[in-house]
């Protein structure tokens, strides 16, 4: 008889979020721009009524604590589900991975730490010191992935008394930190490549190679490469999972690319749906963007004769301090649409306004599972490193105060 290898626990817990995320597909794998109603009430009735019951004022508040968003819709969740005769493993959606307890603080004395965060804006820094505290310690050579400045690379190389290489695609990124880290004597060099070139990668199996919040296919990439040099320590934090070249996911462990799960570029945007830093006046802005979007979108669908979603460019911030037919008539002439002479503006205003209280609604809910499918993602990621021989650990290395994207994947041969 021959011995089945055992599942690891990251490879047993994929497969309960695998088989949630294939059940709960009418739920979140939605755009709620294209909706005219809520896709999905005629199966779960009990649910529409309930995010309809909240207040357009509580929407944000709930969005920001996912516990919060749970409590309010768990409930009528699972009485659609009972009434359905159907099963779903709900605890999963309020996973987490848990948090790393190395303290980040008295990484630096006071004197030298003002001059290492000169120039890191807002809460970058905290990120980098809450990395940087939670990597193994070890003599080998640091390789910093997608280096920009090498903010990172500088605080390892100062902490940790190690040598960085920090790879860098734009050369004056590379010049400043170069100048840096020969102002403090510091064993850090700068290469100038792009990451997707192997013969420039830098990665051999003596080293630590680092990423913090390397985009999509960057930081995929990085686990390609180093897995193939053997590289004996991998520590990284993913972001924008939605950053590929493909236009749909191409899954990397055996377990993900054996999945019925389709995810388009759209889709893998939704753990990034979360405003736990964004403030009030951000949020107006926000909320006036998109109801603008809607009553222009609601516009053109008029205006050409086609019942379909027209994407307009990014908005800048000016642009939302005019009227909202000046909105309509620069998206007009952006995308080529011919509008009548007369527009009742002040109509499509409104309208654009009911349609966004829905597509928060649709949004609301599809919320509920940007959690499970993160912690898919990176599980996707953990497997893999584990079928290449790599003994991986998923915490998270800060609060979601200091940045949401704070899941720490470190792997080690």
């Amino acid at each position: 008889m021959h011995n089945i290898p055992k599942k690891s626990s990251h490879s047993v817990l994929f497969e309960r979020l695998n088989s949630l995320l294939l059940q709960s597909r009418d739920l979140w794998q939605v755009r709620a721009f294209d909706c005219t109603s809520l896709p999905w009430a005629d199966k779960f009735p009990h649910l529409a009524e309930s995010v309809w019951a909240i207040p357009d004022k509580d929407i944000d508040d709930l969005d920001r604590v996912q516990s919060e968003l749970i409590a309010v819709l768990q409930p009528a969740l699972t009485q659609d589900l009972s009434d359905a005769g159907r099963e779903w493993d709900l605890s999963l959606l309020n996973i987490s991975a848990p948090m790393c307890d190395k303290p980040a603080a008295d990484l630096l004395p006071t004197k030298a730490l003002s001059h290492f965060s000169a120039g890191i804006k807002g809460r970058k820094f905290e990120q980098i010191s809450a990395f940087t505290a939670q990597l193994t310690r070890c003599d080998s050579e640091v390789l910093e992935w997608c280096a920009g400045k090498g903010h990172l690379g500088r605080l390892i190389a100062k902490v940790h008394n190690r040598p960085v290489v920090s790879l860098e695609w734009q050369q004056s990124l590379c010049d400043a930190g170069s100048a840096f880290a020969r102002q403090w004597h510091l064993p850090q060099r700068f290469i100038c490549g792009d990451a997707f070139e192997a013969k420039l990668s830098q990665l051999k199996a003596e080293q630590q190679a680092v990423a913090l919040h390397a985009c999509g296919d960057l930081h995929v990439r990085l686990l390609q490469l180093a897995s193939a040099a053997g590289t004996k320590n991998i520590a990284f934090s993913p972001c924008c999972y939605h950053l590929i070249r493909a236009k749909e996911y191409e899954a990397l462990s055996v377990g993900g690319r054996n999945s019925q799960l389709i995810l388009s570029r759209h889709d893998l945007q939704l753990p990034l749906q979360q405003s736990t830093i964004a403030g009030s006046k951000q949020q107006q802005l926000r909320h006036k963007e998109i109801a603008w979007r809607l009553g222009f979108d609601s516009l053109q669908r008029e205006a050409r004769g086609q019942d379909r979603y027209l994407p307009i460019p990014s908005v800048k911030q000016s642009q939302l301090s005019g009227d909202f037919s000046d909105f309509c008539l620069w998206a007009a002439q952006t995308k080529s649409v011919n509008l009548p002479d007369r527009v009742d503006f002040g109509y499509f205003e409104q309208l654009g306004l009911t349609r966004q209280r829905l597509t928060r609604r649709v949004d609301l809910v599809a919320h509920l599972f940007r959690s499970v499918l993160e912690h898919w993602l990176l599980l996707d990621r953990a497997c893999f490193l584990e079928e290449q021989g790599y003994s991986v650990t998923l915490n998270h290395f800060c609060s979601e105060r200091v940045t949401p994207r704070n899941a720490l994947i470190q792997a080690k041969k």
